[in-house]
């Protein structure tokens, strides 16, 4: 893994009201069904005080990140029936960034594109 070849996602979901234990709930299917992907190099879910979920996650290239959204395509349509997408960060380095730019055309991303690094 290096940065510039390291892609990260950044979704931030807020669950409508009273929705939120079931958004929890489904958190587990999105890491079983993420733990079988060659490309991925970390995935976990956070939650804020205030209810909002936050999805940690990256992957080897453009590749991968695009790999992942379409292994669990079907289970990010469930959880934005019971959310918002508030927010949707892309972070790698631009060689990477430029392959999942017309995939993701429809979403609201905005893109980081790296500056430097370092991995230990």
């Amino acid at each position: 893994m290096t940065p510039e070849t390291t892609v990260s996602l950044h979704p931030y979901f807020k669950p409508h009201e009273g929705r939120l234990d079931e958004f929890i709930a489904g958190m587990a299917a999105f890491v079983e069904r993420t733990s079988s992907e060659e490309g991925v190099l970390f995935y976990d879910f956070t939650v804020s005080g205030d209810g909002i979920v936050f999805c940690r996650e990256a992957y080897v290239g453009g590749e991968g990140a695009l790999a992942h959204l379409g292994n669990v395509d079907d289970l990010l349509k469930g959880a934005l029936e019971i959310s918002d997408l508030i927010r949707l960060e892309v972070h790698g380095a631009a060689a990477e960034l430029d392959k999942m730019r017309e995939p993701l055309a429809e979403l609201p991303v905005d893109w980081f594109v790296l500056e430097t690094g370092l991995v230990k």
